[in-house]
């Protein structure tokens, strides 16, 4: 590994804990608050149902602004395996760089959540499920992965075009990016728990597995097939919008080897 791919692969990877940390962190806590008044049914609506998703998805949703911020310079700040995979399908990112950052990813939300567990305790498990994904009463399998589709599609489509294109005006990429995440699980987090990024489902999966929570594998696929299909048709997209106009690729300032 180069020094640079490892500049890259540890700002991925913190960038993901810090989002996976505080994202289902502000997901785990609504839950404890939720059991506090009604023991044995905690569930997502303590403020009101709508109230709480909002709540959630603007923790979300401040947590990517600023780790854009932060690490964009670095990495280009995907935080996101279907963001990755979207660039890395239309060429702005390489295959190598892209398996690095997959598994920074994936490796960032496990510790993530394993740091909810430790500063939680049993109860973020037992009760709060780590913040695990999983489909709302009465939402199929195909709506869930077409909800997560879209949820990803709308992400990936304004990543294009505020942090991607060469015409997007500069410094707004992380406000963008970030008020969509909010969007997103603000509508769909009822429905699908509006992942829209398989490596935040992963984590709280994993870590639900051995800590002796509740299993949610069956569910995995959802969070896979949706956010990259999405992520996937969103970049071609994007840049058959923008053939002409140019594209090129994240940030990427570190070119030392």
């Amino acid at each position: 590994m180069t020094c640079n791919i490892r500049k890259k692969f540890f700002a991925e990877l913190l960038g993901t804990f810090f989002l996976v940390l505080f994202g289902t962190g502000s997901a785990v806590a609504t839950l404890l608050i939720s059991d506090s008044f009604n023991p044995g049914n905690a569930a997502i609506g303590f403020l009101g149902g709508l109230g709480d998703w909002i709540a959630i998805a603007l923790v979300f949703g401040l947590t990517v602004m600023v780790c854009i911020y932060v690490f964009g310079k670095i990495s280009g700040a995907h935080l996101n395996p279907a963001v990755t995979i979207g660039l890395l399908v239309t060429k702005n990112i390489d295959l190598v760089d892209s398996v690095y950052y997959i598994v920074a990813q994936c490796i960032g939300a496990v510790l993530g959540s394993l740091s909810v567990y430790l500063f939680m305790g049993a109860s973020a498990v037992t009760i709060g499920g780590l913040g695990a994904t999983a489909p709302g009463v009465g939402v199929s399998y195909f709506q869930a992965i077409f909800a997560e589709f879209l949820g990803t599609f709308f992400l990936m489509m304004v990543v294009m075009g505020v942090a991607v294109d060469k015409k997007a005006e500069p410094g707004f990429a992380g406000i963008s990016i970030g008020m969509t995440v909010a969007a997103v699980i603000a509508v769909l987090g009822a429905f699908t728990g509006a992942s829209i990024n398989p490596a935040r489902t992963f984590g709280p999966y994993l870590m639900d597995t051995l800590l002796g929570g509740a299993n949610f594998w069956s569910f995995f696929p959802i969070y896979v097939i949706g956010p990259i299909l999405g992520a996937i048709c969103a970049a071609f997209a994007y840049a058959y919008l923008a053939k002409g106009s140019g594209v090129c690729e994240l940030p990427q300032p570190f070119n030392d080897e």
